[in-house]
């Protein structure tokens, strides 16, 4: 045993050699006795990591265990990604939050699995919770023992529409009649331009040219689409120039899509908007986008049935992003082009574009037209078997 106390301490120090290195670390105690305890438990434990004897580890709970893995996380991950996380965490907590983690099996996530999807999630959205899972179990070391057993749910990455014109127009009228002046303008920059939503949300006035008809977004969700520039068509240019002067005295630093509310006033219940900020982005359309698809769903119903209700328009607001993609292609437009306006990294655009691409089979069948020439077409008839020669056998 090696302790000591400096002068003028009383906490006293140990001080061994252990493998040709020297060890000289405070015990944090004034007891001789305690110190020496301390000093023959830090031998021990340098001892049994050398033998290769792991330490036992008392049991975690995974509610537990999972405050600890996301507070480690805070500092790495974005804020965004700490909000997804937060979420996956509020569906898995009920099921698994007071399950030991060693307790915790392959059956079991089978199990949330399946029940997940009886619940309406979509197999991308089970996937990332239990990769959240996947995540805490892996620092506690548990992943590897149910990982033989684990499978995580297909998920069909063609999932996205390309709205017809049709639907579009349809879509549009409905828009205009919504309480919520923007969902027009924010719509018609969303078919115009193929952007994100959250990019379109965050755009500012500074980022906008109107005479020279291009925009520059901000962040996206990549790289490769942070910042780009792109062109506004006609119809972009001339709903951003009307929306604009609901704001003439709008400042470079001002959100185009502000921060507002909505309501109806009057026995004709006219739309009205107040408490208008443009220095904050619009938080949701979220309820404005649900009423006009129903809305449009009427508009399309061409024969409407007395007692039922027209089913709303099958679109979600990233099938814009589709729709946009998908005319551009069926236009001829080159890839790289279409990379640039989207926002898409050289590396990924042929795979964007077949997953954005959206085609009827007359369409398909139109391009399989193109790969053929007017030349006659030559037919190779089957060569005719020879007559079979056999000799005579004369009988006298």
């Amino acid at each position: 045993m090696s302790v000591y106390r400096y002068k003028r301490s009383k906490v006293w120090t140990m001080d061994f050699v252990f493998h040709a290195q020297r060890i000289r670390e405070s015990t944090g105690t004034s007891s001789k006795t305690l110190a020496q305890k301390i000093e023959a438990k830090r031998r021990r434990d340098l001892e049994e990591g050398t033998a290769g004897i792991k330490k036992s580890v008392s049991p975690k709970a995974f509610a537990f265990a999972a405050a600890d893995w996301l507070e480690l996380k805070k500092g790495t991950l974005a804020p965004s990604s700490i909000g997804i996380t937060k979420g996956c965490l509020a569906h898995l907590l009920p099921v698994f939050g007071k399950m030991l983690l060693c307790d915790i099996g392959a059956h079991d996530v089978s199990r949330y699995q399946k029940t997940r999807t009886l619940e309406g999630a979509a197999p991308k959205t089970v996937n990332l919770e239990i990769g959240t899972l996947r995540a805490v179990l892996k620092r506690n070391g548990q992943w590897e023992r149910i990982l033989p057993d684990m499978k995580m749910l297909a998920v069909n990455e063609d999932v996205g529409i390309a709205i017809s014109e049709t639907e579009e127009a349809a879509l549009l009228a409905a828009c205009a009649q919504s309480r919520s002046r923007l969902l027009l303008p924010f719509v018609t920059l969303a078919i115009e331009t193929g952007a994100r939503y959250g990019v379109i949300r965050t755009l500012q006035w500074g980022a906008v040219d109107l005479e020279g008809r291009f925009l520059r977004w901000g962040k996206d969700k990549t790289v490769a689409g942070t910042g780009r520039v792109v062109p506004l068509n006609g119809r972009a240019a001339d709903a951003l120039k009307l929306w604009a002067e609901s704001f003439p005295d709008r400042k470079p630093t001002d959100y185009v899509f502000p921060a507002e509310r909505c309501a109806a006033e009057g026995d004709d219940f006219t739309a009205m908007t107040y408490a208008t900020d443009p220095t904050k982005p619009i938080g949701s359309i979220k309820e404005a986008w649900e009423g006009a698809k129903k809305r449009a769903g009427k508009i399309l119903d061409t024969n409407p049935t007395m007692g039922e209700t027209a089913p709303p328009l099958k679109c979600r607001f990233h099938d814009l992003r589709h729709t946009a993609v998908s005319r551009m292609l069926k236009g001829k437009t080159p890839l790289p082009l279409i990379a640039k306006i989207v926002g898409w990294s050289p590396s990924t655009m042929v795979k964007m574009a077949a997953r954005y691409g959206h085609f009827s089979l007359d369409e398909l069948r139109g391009a399989a037209d193109l790969m053929s020439s007017n030349s006659p077409v030559f037919i190779r008839e089957s060569p005719v078997n020879p007559p079979v020669r056999r000799r005579l056998k004369l009988v006298g």
